[in-house]
C-alpha cells in the first residue's frame, strides 16, 4: 500500500509566494533579506495553523540561499537548500519549547551558539512553542539572545505572546500573524483538490473553510476527513452532513417563517432541528449568525462582510430585501440574550422556543 501523505504536510507551503493570507509578512520578510537588514532575532505570533513555523522554516531556507531568484525566493537547487529539503542540514536547528523548557535544555543551545555554520552565513534557531519555557529558562536565554554571534540568527513562535515575558519581547522584531480570510482558505483548498482530482462544490469548500476558523492547517485536515467520507465526488450535503453543520435552509425558511409571524411553523422547524440531532444552543448561535449576514446585506458598502459563496450569497441577499432593519436588530437582540442565558438555563428548549416566538412577534407589533 502506498504511504498517505496527509495534506498539510503534502502542501505544505516551501516558498514565501506559496504561503497563503499573509502577504504582508512574506513581503517584510523577503525584504530584509534582499536588502541585508536582518535583525538577530524574530517572533511570529498568531493563532494555530496560519502559517507561522511554516514561514520561520522557508525564512531561515531563503536567508542561507546561494543562489536566491530575483524576487527572493529559495532556489531549491543549491546545496544548503537540498540540505534543508531533505532533512539533513546543519544550519537549521529546530526546538520544540514545549518539551525542552528547561534550563539545561536552553544551556545546550547556547554552547551549539557559538558554532560557525558549516554552509551559508548562518546558524538559525527555530524555537516553536517558545511561551513553553519556564521562567529560570527564559532568563538563560536573556544574555544569548540579547548578544548572540554574528553568525546566530533566532526566529521564535508562540501561539500565546502574552506569556512571554517583556525582556525576550523587546530584543526581538515581532511579527503578528492573521487569521486567513475564507476567501483564502476555500481558494487554496479549491487547489488542493483540483491537484488531488477532486470534485468539490464551491458552497461545500466555503462550509470547510469557516469550520476551520481562519486556520489552513485545520482546513486541510477537514479536507482530507471529507475525501475519506465522499470519495472523489463532494457536495455541500456531503460536507454539512459529515461536519456536522446546520444546512443554511433551515434558517432561510426559519425568518420565512418569523417574518409571516408563524409561530407554529418555526417551533416545528426548531423541533426537526433538535431530532436531526443538534443542540439547541448550537441551532441558536448559527440562527444569530444568519441574522447578522442579512444585517450586513441590507448595505451595499457591509455586503463584502458576507463570507459565504455566490448561490448562497444572492438567497441572503433576495431575503435581506424583505426584512425589515429594525427587525434584524430586535431579532438578534433576542438571539443574543437567548445564547447568554443558555448555559444557565434549566430548560433549554423551552428557552429557545421563547426567543424564536419573541421574535415571530416582532413584525406582528408593527401591524
Amino acid at each position: 500500500m502506498e504511504n498517505f501523505i496527509v495534506s498539510a504536510r503534502k502542501y505544505r507551503p516551501d516558498t514565501f509566494h506559496s504561503v497563503v493570507g499573509q502577504a504582508s509578512i512574506t513581503s517584510t520578510l523577503k525584504n530584509a533579506i534582499k536588502n541585508q537588514q536582518l535583525a538577530h532575532a524574530y517572533l511570529f505570533c498568531g493563532p494555530r495553523g496560519v502559517g507561522k513555523t511554516t514561514c520561520a522554516r522557508i525564512f531561515a531556507k531563503t536567508i542561507n540561499c546561494q543562489n536566491l531568484t530575483a524576487d527572493t525566493e529559495p532556489c531549491n537547487t543549491c546545496e544548503s537548500c537540498q540540505a534543508f529539503n531533505s532533512n539533513r542540514s546543519y544550519n537549521i536547528h529546530e526546538l520544540d519549547a514545549a518539551s525542552n523548557n528547561s534550563v539545561e535544555d536552553i544551556r545546550t543551545l547556547t554552547d551549539q551558539v557559538r558554532i560557525p555554520p558549516q554552509i551559508g552565513k548562518y546558524s538559525i534557531y527555530i524555537i516553536d512553542e517558545v511561551h513553553m519555557l519556564s521562567q529560570a529558562a527564559f532568563n538563560a536565554f536573556l544574555k544569548t539572545l540579547e548578544e548572540p554571534p554574528k553568525h546566530a540568527l533566532f526566529i521564535l513562535a508562540t501561539t500565546e505572546k502574552h506569556k512571554i515575558i517583556p525582556t525576550i519581547l523587546s530584543r526581538c522584531q515581532i511579527f503578528d500573524f492573521n487569521r486567513i480570510k475564507i476567501s483564502d482558505i476555500a481558494g487554496h483548498l479549491g487547489y488542493v483538490a483540483q491537484s488531488e482530482s477532486v470534485n468539490i462544490e464551491g458552497e461545500a469548500l466555503n462550509v470547510i473553510a469557516q469550520k476551520a476558523d481562519g486556520a489552513m492547517r485545520d482546513a486541510l485536515s477537514i479536507f482530507d476527513q471529507i475525501v475519506s467520507f465522499s470519495g472523489k465526488e463532494i457536495t455541500y450535503k456531503n460536507v454539512i452532513a459529515n461536519l456536522n453543520v446546520l444546512d443554511y435552509d433551515y434558517y432561510f425558511r426559519l425568518v420565512d417563517a418569523l417574518l409571516k409571524n408563524d409561530v407554529p411553523g418555526a417551533l416545528m422547524l426548531f423541533s426537526e432541528v433538535l431530532d436531526h440531532g443538534f443542540d439547541g444552543h448550537h441551532f441558536i448561535t448559527g440562527l444569530s449568525s444568519h441574522l447578522r449576514d442579512l444585517l450586513v446585506c441590507k448595505d451595499p458598502i457591509t455586503v463584502q462582510l458576507l463570507e459565504v459563496g455566490g448561490e448562497i450569497k444572492e438567497k441572503y441577499k433576495q431575503q435581506a430585501t424583505g426584512c425589515d432593519q429594525a427587525f434584524l436588530f430586535e431579532a438578534l437582540k433576542i438571539s443574543n440574550e437567548c445564547d447568554l442565558q443558555y448555559k444557565i438555563s434549566q430548560n433549554k428548549r423551552l428557552l429557545v422556543e421563547l426567543a424564536v416566538i419573541k421574535m415571530a412577534q416582532l413584525t406582528l407589533k408593527k401591524k
